[in-house]
């Protein structure tokens, strides 16, 4: 008897996903390119393929020694309720990881472990799942995560095969993503995958709010972005007098200031050479000039091997809804050149310059009128 390719559902074992659903959820995952998507995919993919009553998606963030629990994406399947914390949430508002040990257990073992009895989703679109299955993201780049798949009956071996060749497919794309949006020197993004992001950030306010995933945990925060553009100073020097392999060794440890210094859902790019972009999430301009004053504290008390003291110099302006990448670049990039001319070592805003008549407004407006 020739096997059925439909999804069937055995109450003693779980749903056996079909051939043709395997494939087409493969073709749908790996077409995926925006990153921040890509968890929404697998999880919708499992949903579907296994029949589950909910799906989710969990990565670690924060300090490795104070790893925080970031839901990506919760999918259930009462309601067709998403659920997601926000990327902007504050790290201190997130449980510990170890709050959670049997996600722990499935990280460090690297295999799948089982539980009984749990609640998923939230309110009156909360989930009783009797069984929970918590299998390790395969991914060597990017965040560690687990997948968490919550069903009536226990998922049947096939289910299980299918969910983790879906899991290794996932892995090896998801490496392959974040390789190819990643600096190779400092893991940075890179200036590729600037542009994507920065539509995002530009769009105006109610589309934004628009396209927030339905229950994702509102939290009160600023709803504007900030361009910073960070330069190296006097980086040459250092190549010349130290050679190209310490100014590689300053590049890698400004990184990792950026990285120690601004938070999570941040975005940091290095652009080429000694020039690095943060797209900074809400807040004032003293907000802004609070965290990017920071950073360069940071660096100027760092003690760089050899080179000993490292400054940087910062511009940044406010993200407007009508911007293209071009423009908001440069005028955070006049500031930064105003900052090298006023000594180094300073932050800057554009928008304050303008204000106080040190330069003059660079507003330009986008369409058939003429640039000025």
């Amino acid at each position: 008897m020739q096997q059925s390719q439909v999804t069937t559902s055995d109450t003693r074992h779980g749903p056996v996903p079909g051939v043709d659903d395997a494939i087409t959820h493969l073709a749908a995952l790996t077409a995926q390119r925006d990153r921040e998507l890509l968890d929404v995919t697998l999880a919708q993919g499992v949903l579907d393929l296994l029949g589950a009553a909910s799906v989710a998606v969990y990565r670690l963030i924060g300090r490795e020694d104070e790893s925080r629990r970031w839901l990506c994406c919760g999918l259930s399947r009462k309601g067709s309720l998403t659920v997601s914390d926000p990327m902007w949430v504050d790290l201190h508002q997130l449980p510990l990881e170890e709050e959670y040990p049997h996600r722990q257990r499935a990280l460090s073992s690297r295999l799948p472990e089982h539980d009984e009895e749990q609640i998923m989703g939230h309110g009156e679109h909360a989930v009783l799942a009797r069984h929970i299955v918590t299998l390790p993201l395969p991914v060597e780049v990017g965040l560690a995560g687990v997948l968490e798949v919550g069903s009536t009956e226990p998922l049947s071996v096939q289910a299980m095969r299918t969910v983790q060749t879906l899991l290794k497919v996932f892995g090896n794309f998801q490496n392959l993503l974040e390789s190819s949006q990643r600096d190779a020197l400092t893991s940075l993004l890179n200036r590729q995958t600037f542009d994507a992001t920065f539509l995002k950030a530009s769009m105006p306010l109610a589309e934004r709010k628009a396209g927030h995933a339905q229950g994702e945990r509102r939290h009160n925060s600023a709803a504007g972005y900030w361009l910073g553009v960070i330069d190296i100073d006097n980086f040459k020097r250092v190549n010349d007098n130290f050679g190209h392999l310490i100014g590689d060794e300053v590049l890698v440890l400004v990184a990792r200031i950026m990285r120690q210094t601004f938070r999570h859902y941040d975005r940091l790019y290095r652009f080429g050479g000694e020039e690095f972009v943060v797209l900074l999430r809400g807040g004032t301009e003293a907000d802004a000039m609070g965290a990017f004053e920071r950073f360069r504290r940071n660096v100027a008390s760092y003690p760089f091997p050899q080179v000993e003291r490292v400054t940087v110099s910062v511009g940044f302006t406010e993200v407007m809804h009508h911007d293209t990448p071009n423009v908001t670049f440069s005028r955070a990039d006049q500031a930064v050149y105003r900052a090298k001319h006023q000594g180094r070592d300073q932050v800057l805003c554009h928008e304050a310059l303008v204000r106080d008549g040190v330069m003059a407004s660079s507003e330009q407006h986008i369409g058939d009128v003429e640039l000025f």
